[in-house]
């Protein structure tokens, strides 16, 4: 009884910020449907102006849980739409691309931190979550570097600006493809190689196509697998990995998709159970955009100093580049 009591109490916390964020992926697919346009920008454009329900104490939670638990849950269930084949089709670019574009952005942080006037641990700090997976290797990474007064308030302005960046470019990247005559699987690799969100990636991705989200997807998901080597090493460099202490696992939602895309490689789920779990992970999808939407707020980056902000803005646009031109070369 006293489960269900507070799995109704959870619920009713959680709720008016879900439903908030299922109206605007309603209203996102309606008007997609009837008068053409990409779903997932509408999603997040509409969020982006609703963004004081992500500060309301009664919405507020059911918006995080939204943005947080059920992206996690959509990109999981993209592990049905990937198969052994694909991944085979791919090649060693997508492998070449992640461990590069990681160790030279990381790499590129830490040593520009100097002239910019950051120290060493801030240029670690950004160029990782930059490198890797946005907020949640800032946080990680964070947790193993020196505790400073100003640590708290370096990681909020890296998980800042790399948000706000990284919605930037699920706008402007998919005008790229166009542009370069980029097919479905290079704007994927494209997308997953460059853009720090998990679903920032998807949604580039299904800009252009299902094709491009997936390969995005899996893409992407190689570079959240960077997350625990690089967070253990940071520790070890900077001292501040504990003797014996449990380092980073792998996200629960990088398992299921890897578990998803073996069971879909083997052909052992049933062809109409892998369509309804491609549509919700659609619907989670555009939900979870909608709530990404109203969690970010432009005002914010105003608040953030020129020198972080140039950092960011550096390591970006040098994983932008240095993944462009390793694509190029190989179609060249």
């Amino acid at each position: 009884m006293a489960t269900l009591d507070r799995a109704a109490s959870t619920a009713k916390r959680l709720l008016p910020g879900l439903m908030a964020s299922i109206v605007i992926a309603m209203a996102s697919t309606f008007v997609s449907d009837h008068y053409g346009g990409p779903t997932l920008l509408f999603a997040l454009l509409i969020g982006m102006a609703l963004h004081f329900l992500s500060k309301d104490k009664i919405s507020g939670p059911g918006v995080n849980f939204t943005a947080k638990t059920v992206l996690r849950a959509g990109v999981a269930l993209l592990g049905i739409r990937v198969s052994a084949g694909q991944i085979a089709e791919l090649g060693l670019v997508p492998i070449v691309i992640v461990v590069g574009g990681v160790t030279l952005t990381i790499l590129l942080g830490r040593y520009l931190s100097k002239p910019l006037g950051l120290t060493p641990e801030q240029g670690v700090l950004i160029g990782g979550s930059v490198a890797i997976c946005g907020a949640s290797a800032a946080l990680a990474i964070a947790a193993v570097l020196p505790q400073r007064p100003t640590s708290e308030r370096d990681t909020l302005f890296t998980v800042i600006a790399v948000t706000t960046l990284s919605t930037i470019a699920m706008i402007l990247y998919p005008l790229l493809v166009p542009a370069l005559s980029f097919s479905g699987s290079q704007a994927g690799i494209l997308f997953g190689g460059t853009i720090h969100d998990v679903a920032q990636v998807v949604g580039a991705g299904q800009l252009i196509s299902d094709e491009a989200a997936t390969v995005a997807s899996y893409v992407k998901l190689m570079r959240v697998a960077m997350l625990v080597p690089v967070v253990m090493l940071v520790g070890y460099i900077f001292g501040q990995a504990a003797a014996g202490a449990k380092g980073p696992s792998l996200p629960a939602f990088l398992i299921i998709f890897v578990i998803l895309a073996v069971l879909n490689s083997l052909n052992l789920v049933p062809a109409a159970v892998a369509q309804a779990m491609s549509e919700i992970s659609r619907w989670c999808l555009v939900g979870a955009i909608a709530a990404l939407g109203m969690k970010t707020s432009l005002e914010e980056l105003t608040k953030l100093g020129w020198r972080s902000i140039a950092l960011v803005v550096a390591t970006t646009l040098f994983l932008l580049v240095f993944v462009l031109v390793l694509l190029l070369s190989v179609s060249a």
